[in-house]
């Protein structure tokens, strides 16, 4: 069938077929590393994130717990501030009313804790074990189902690193009553020195990674789609002007030449391949009138 298509077209099929061949492979390759681009610029935010909340932890540690800790063991109910973990949760809570953030998620999972608000379910439980598994492990990364859709998530080790924790977590008896009238002793015992207890998790829909890699692919692919448009459309006109105008001009002159008008000329100036091809033919045109002229004095 191609053999019924013009030069021209044969040639924007050529190309259309190479384009396309590379955008699936270019848009393959180009897609993984804006996907990638787009984890690290949201693992980049949720890493600050993580260091805010760090911070505010350190603070009512050395700050605000000092300063309460004697009113634990007199007020009736717990005073939840001077836990470095609540601070930090009712500040992300915060900080979450901005709208750059509001799509971000803090959680402290916890294996055993205190407040049963921080239990952590049973794929936090995975990552808390694996941490505890590996002491070198200091970050996680990934993908995680839920019913209303998938969340990209970073997850870092809590561990017990100050005797001060221990005062509310080593046994009921050593609790301050307060945190007993509150929480009761089934919770947030037995913890150890230097054990991995928990997890920081900030969590983010994975729709932001994917909305943020399909925007910046289209921007790519279009910027792409333009300048191959651009590139058929020169290349197209430049086929034209050098190549299929002088051959439609020398095939006129052969067919003027077929049906004995031999005064036909074709000029080409340029030095290519078309203009060798048209100084052949003139050689071959004034060929061919020599011998028609030769065969007409012999008759």
């Amino acid at each position: 069938m191609l053999h019924n298509f013009k030069l021209g077209t044969k040639f924007n099929l050529l190309l259309v077929s190479v384009f396309l061949i590379g955008i699936l492979i270019s848009g393959a390759a180009l897609a993984a590393i804006l996907n990638r681009s787009a984890e690290n610029q949201v693992t980049n935010k949720a890493l600050i994130l993580i260091q805010a909340m760090n911070s505010v932890r350190n603070y009512t540690s050395t700050q605000v717990n000092p300063l309460l800790k004697d009113r634990l063991k007199t007020e009736p109910e717990f005073l939840a501030q001077t836990v470095p973990g609540y601070s930090a949760r009712e500040v992300f809570e915060n900080l979450r009313s901005n709208k750059e953030y509001s799509d971000f998620f803090y959680n402290e999972a916890t294996l055993n804790p205190t407040n049963r608000r921080d239990l952590a379910d049973d794929y936090e439980k995975g990552l808390i074990e694996r941490f505890r598994s590996d002491q070198n492990l200091k970050e996680l990364t990934g993908f995680r189902t839920f019913p209303g859709g998938n969340l990209y998530y970073i997850a870092r080790p809590i561990a017990v690193k100050s005797q001060s924790c221990l005062e509310c977590h080593s046994t009921p008896e050593a609790a301050p009553k307060s945190l007993i009238a509150t929480y009761g002793r089934s919770g947030g015992f037995g913890w150890q020195l230097n054990e991995i207890v928990g997890a920081q998790i900030i969590s983010v829909p994975a729709s932001e990674v994917v909305n943020t890699t399909r925007q910046s692919l289209l921007l790519v692919m279009s910027a792409v789609g333009g300048v191959f448009a651009i590139t058929i459309l020169l290349i197209n006109l430049m086929l034209r002007q050098a190549v299929i105008k002088p051959l439609n001009r020398m095939a006129m002159v052969a067919h003027d030449v077929s049906v004995g008008k031999l005064d036909s000329e074709f000029q080409q100036t340029s030095h290519d391949e078309i203009g060798v091809l048209a100084a052949a033919f003139n050689r071959m045109k004034l060929s061919l009138s020599m011998a028609m002229e030769m065969l007409n004095k012999q008759q």
